[in-house]
């Protein structure tokens, strides 16, 4: 929204002036300030640094003009060309400072009015920056939600696909000790023993099993329906079927 939409809402309200304000300069700590904040921080700071000047000017001037008025008192009862001479021109430094002095407090009266406005201003701008970046954070986080969502409805599935490939292992070892004999398969274990039947005590230690346990505990709070149970049950049958035909075709080959 731009600034005449909230200059009604903001006209009464006091803004804390922003620049001195550490939490305020922390809202900028991740992205950075935008150039359009930049400039009206720079716009606050030189009307703060102004008006820190324009009161060391006053309190200088002041004190030049009561000096002067003295020595135009001094000098009031004297006749001498010289006496004169510095009458005229400590009356004239005098109607310079007094000048100065109007001049300054004028500029210094309308400075707060201008901090005021550029404080307000750098309030919107502030405003349109944070709500802006607390929409983008709020799509990003939720795409990372779809995100992990998804990657654990993969990782579900690829459990149950696992755990469908160790039962095929140990029918398949099943079926083979009962086809060919213990003996036959302890002969041909040591030509091609590199596979795994998923047993409790083969491969895995102690803390890998707990390390299995704890990932499907984290894998509890997905949702069944979000699994494609069709295509791994289609899956498992499609494994079943690899088995019946292994065995028919050793039934065969007796």
């Amino acid at each position: 929204m731009g600034e005449h939409d909230y200059s009604a809402a903001i006209a009464k309200i006091k803004v804390p002036m922003l620049i001195l304000d550490q939490k305020w300069h922390r809202l900028f700590a991740l992205g950075g300030k935008p150039s359009n904040v930049k400039e009206l921080e720079t716009r606050e700071n030189d009307l703060l640094k102004r008006e820190a000047e324009l009161k060391k000017e006053l309190k200088d001037l002041k004190k030049v003009k009561e000096n002067l008025m003295s020595s135009v008192m001094s000098n009031m009862e004297g006749t001498s060309d010289l006496v004169s001479k510095k009458l005229d021109d400590d009356k004239r430094l005098l109607e310079e400072c007094k000048e100065r002095i109007a001049s300054a407090e004028d500029e210094l009266m309308d400075i707060p009015n201008q901090t005021e406005e550029v404080n307000k201003q750098l309030m919107l701008a502030s405003m349109d920056y944070c709500y802006d970046k607390l929409r983008t954070n709020s799509q990003e986080a939720e795409e990372i939600t779809n995100w992990i969502k998804d990657i654990r409805v993969q990782l579900k599935k690829n459990v149950i696909r696992k755990h469908n490939r160790e039962i095929n292992n140990k029918e398949i070892y099943s079926y083979m000790h009962d086809v060919f004999g213990m003996e036959v398969l302890n002969l041909f274990d040591l030509q091609n023993g590199d596979f795994y039947l998923g047993t409790a005590d083969d491969k895995a230690d102690d803390k890998s099993a707990k390390k299995s346990s704890e990932e499907a505990a984290d894998l509890s709070n997905v949702n069944l329906e979000d699994v494609d149970l069709d295509a791994v049950s289609k899956e498992t049958k499609e494994d079943s079927d690899e088995i019946d035909e292994s065995i028919e075709s050793a039934e065969e080959n007796q």
